[in-house]
């Protein structure tokens, strides 16, 4: 009987066009690999596969057919290099778009859809919810973050890249019909610069300038509905919205239809009324603390 042929998982993944962290960090997310201490070992999942320990130069490594099926792992997903279901990282998309990876990270930060950890990216709920899977490298354990390759269609994240960019995009119909932003145009300005729609709005950017809080106004939530939040705080992924107009029943409704797109998306929000924009020092330092942004 012919021996089948054993390579190593770094051999592996260069046969099937990934890199080595990305092969370990998913074959030990299948539970076919696991660290002991500064090596990578089989689990009982991974020799039912096929894999075996051999030593080498540097020591035991794990090898594997040179044709094994990752994808006889009971309820797991199949692995990138494995399907068309590809994963691709930072360095991957940024060299799409001509960005360095550095550049991009932040960028999908600023989309809420990462956050720094204490080394490396971690997955928020909203990448989660894109499909993005965690990994770690395998030699100094720092975090990354790995995405399905339909990413690069995202309008949320080409929008965010042409922005950064500076390409000058024509007004969408969603911005033409929006009967709110056209009849009540932004007038004030505020001490940063920025021109808002109300003196309450003013009081609220004047506020965070002054508490050096970057912020950004009337952003575009990354999401695929046609929404903009009246303030956002990268740090901590943060949406304000400021209600007033209370007896403006297509206003109230507007209202509702946006409490419900927060809603949905679990997005970090925090409502302000106009009592509570006259006493903004008492109430914003605490609300922005519940998630982890610090005023003053």
């Amino acid at each position: 009987m012919t021996e089948v042929n054993k390579i190593s998982t770094t051999k592996l993944a260069k046969k099937r066009g990934m890199t080595s962290n990305e092969l370990f960090a998913q074959l030990s997310e299948r539970g076919l690999l696991k660290r002991d201490k500064e090596q990578w070992v089989l689990t009982e999942a991974g020799e039912r596969l096929g894999g075996v320990h051999m030593n080498g130069k540097y020591g035991q490594y794990a090898a594997w057919p040179e044709d094994v099926d990752f994808g006889q792992t009971t309820g797991a997903e199949p692995l990138a290099g494995n399907s068309n279901d590809k994963l691709i990282t930072a360095t991957a998309i940024g060299k799409h778009f001509e960005l360095s990876a550095n550049k991009m990270n932040y960028i999908l930060s600023e989309l809420g859809w990462i956050k720094k950890g204490l080394k490396g990216w971690l997955i928020t709920d909203q990448g989660a919810k894109l499909g993005a899977l965690q990994g770690e490298d395998s030699r100094s354990g720092i975090p990354y973050v790995r995405w399905p390759e339909k990413i690069l269609n995202v309008k949320a994240l080409k929008d965010s890249i042409d922005n950064i960019k500076g390409v000058d995009k024509p007004k969408t119909e969603s911005d033409k019909m929006d009967s709110f932003r056209h009849k009540f145009e932004a007038t004030h300005r505020a001490t940063d610069g920025h021109f808002v729609r109300s003196k309450a709005e003013m009081l609220i950017d004047n506020w965070l300038y002054m508490a050096e809080i970057v912020h950004a106004y009337e952003r575009k939530l990354p999401i695929e509905e046609e929404m903009y939040c009246d303030f956002y705080i990268p740090t901590g992924k943060v949406y304000i919205e400021f209600w007033g107009y209370d007896n403006d029943s297509k206003y109230l409704a507007r209202k509702e239809e946006k409490q419900a797109i927060y809603k949905k998306y679990n997005f970090n929000l925090i409502e302000l009324t106009d009592d509570e924009v006259l006493n903004l020092d008492d109430i914003l330092p605490r609300l922005l603390l519940k998630f982890g942004v610090q005023a003053y």
